[in-house]
């Protein structure tokens, strides 16, 4: 994945409380690959059952359009743990989430795939949204490296677990960060079968 350390872009507000992964992809588009998943990003909140745009949805405001940041309300994307929530979002351009609090699993899910979590107080997101909804097509910036987000109303400081923010930082996931440590664990395999030949396996 790519590594995320500043990221700037156009934020688009969601008002709604509790929205749950269901409702970021419906089941149905989760047996597809994930090329076909795409088009299931908010897609019952999106589009009616003829598939035409809902009129007043913020998601289809073109004045957000490129958006790579959401600004949500409380519990955002609880419910199922289904990574496809997460990943979804990233294959339809968000890097970033800000919300007062998420779903536990959305919320572990997002940093291993790229996307930094933002945990804001609940009057500030709010304030933020209404700003966005106010001018939309404005600009938010998230700041990795020193844990601040900068936004139309001001600069706040926000904390993710050091050891994701390792690696959000370093672009890696889990089994990339231990792969950075090949040479030591190959090190050790040699010193540890020759310390102990009894345990090597025949050749």
């Amino acid at each position: 994945m790519d590594a995320f350390t500043t990221l700037k872009a156009v934020a688009v507000p969601l008002d709604q409380a509790n929205i749950d992964t269901d409702q970021v992809i419906p089941a149905r588009f989760l047996g597809r690959t994930r090329d076909r998943q795409v088009e299931g990003f908010f897609h019952d909140t999106r589009l009616d059952p003829n598939g035409r745009p809902r009129e007043g949805v913020t998601l289809n405001n073109p004045a957000y359009k490129g958006a790579r940041i959401i600004v949500a309300n409380y519990n955002f994307a609880c419910g199922s743990s289904r990574e496809n929530a997460v990943t979804v979002m990233v294959d339809n351009g968000f890097r970033a989430f800000i919300a007062p609090s998420f779903g536990d699993i959305f919320f572990n899910n997002c940093m291993k795939n790229g996307i930094v979590p933002v945990r804001l107080e609940e009057g500030v997101c709010a304030s933020l949204r209404k700003s966005l909804r106010e001018k939309p097509g404005a600009e938010v910036t998230v700041d990795l490296t020193t844990e601040k987000v900068s936004t139309p109303i001001g600069e706040f400081g926000f904390q993710v677990p050091p050891f994701f923010r390792e690696l959000l930082l370093e672009g890696v996931d889990e089994i990339g960060l231990t792969l950075t440590m090949l040479p030591q664990i190959e090190a050790f395999e040699k010193s540890y079968a020759a310390a102990t030949p009894w345990l090597t396996p025949l050749s």
